[in-house]
């Protein structure tokens, strides 16, 4: 399950090998090794073949205790449970894809500063068979992002919100705008509603939070942090309330003949409806 959807993902510096263990059991749905902007560029080899030594499964032998890994007939340093793994490359880094391309297929490609569907072209020749997760970061990439997201490779969507502030300027309601029609190009195009990108005050929980029902209210679902404590946080935004939970369980119990329905308090349910109880009563952990 390289696309999602996922409630928690986690980012982590790909020169820093100390915090892949940590990373990997932090309890996050989604680890991304991140070769580009969390690396500085001298140090973009080393990164990379740490990253690719970690995720071969050099791991075992370095941190199998720190992460409470399975054991090694796991597939290639992947977990054996239901952490994903992806790793960030440089868009234009041949190297880091090549490097990508030995690992398992099931390691997605999260390509950033996506413009067109022909970059995504260039990553499938390079590595087959591995799937795309495009970052939409400037305004040429959010106003392509149906044609995207159509692409074959590409399994989701996601902004870069900084670059995006960066590209366009504007504030929250520039920021509202792109993440709804990047929503609406990915559920076009049959794929998971995108995560919201990370909120960099990484003290700032109350912000976090905050931040992250807005973009829960507009659609999107899961979030990428930098920090584990920002998980916790994350995961109850995107959790089901009790309530939430009885009503879905209600309205597929009063469904199941077909048909009309009405439920206890008076509401009226009809099929329509299905869907929305499905996916709550799926998100219970």
């Amino acid at each position: 399950m390289s696309g999602g959807p996922f409630r928690t993902g986690l980012y982590v510096p790909g020169d820093r090998p100390d915090r892949f263990g940590s990373a990997e059991s932090s309890g996050a749905d989604l680890v991304v090794f991140d070769l580009e902007d969390a690396v500085a560029p001298e140090r973009k080899a080393m990164a990379r073949d740490a990253v690719m030594e970690w995720l071969r499964g050099g791991r075992r032998a370095a941190g199998s205790a720190a992460t409470g890994a399975a054991d090694a007939g796991s597939d290639a340093g992947l977990r054996g449970d239901s952490t994903s793994v992806q790793v960030r490359v440089n868009a234009a880094d041949d190297a880091d894809l090549r490097a990508v391309a030995a690992l398992p297929p099931a390691v997605g490609i999260r390509l950033p500063k996506v413009e067109h569907p022909s970059q995504i072209d260039r990553v499938v020749d390079i590595t087959p068979g591995h799937p795309v997760i495009a970052l939409l970061e400037s305004a040429r990439g959010v106003l392509r992002a149906s044609a995207i997201a159509e692409h074959p490779a590409v399994v989701s969507l996601a902004l870069g919100e900084s670059d995006l502030r960066s590209d366009v300027g504007g504030g929250e309601r520039m920021l509202e705008h792109a993440r709804l029609t990047v929503l609406f190009a990915a559920r076009a195009a049959g794929l998971p509603a995108p995560m919201a990108s990370v909120f960099p005050a990484i003290r700032d929980l109350d912000g976090l939070d905050a931040d992250t029902r807005r973009a829960a209210d507009l659609g999107l679902f899961g979030r990428m942090a930098v920090h584990p404590s920002q998980l916790p946080v994350i995961a109850a935004v995107f959790s089901p309330t009790p309530a939430e939970v009885a009503w879905a369980e209600e309205v597929l119990a009063a469904l199941a003949a077909g048909g009309v329905a009405t439920l206890a308090s008076g509401e009226m349910v009809d099929p329509a409806m299905r869907a929305r109880a499905e996916r709550i009563r799926s998100l219970v952990s």
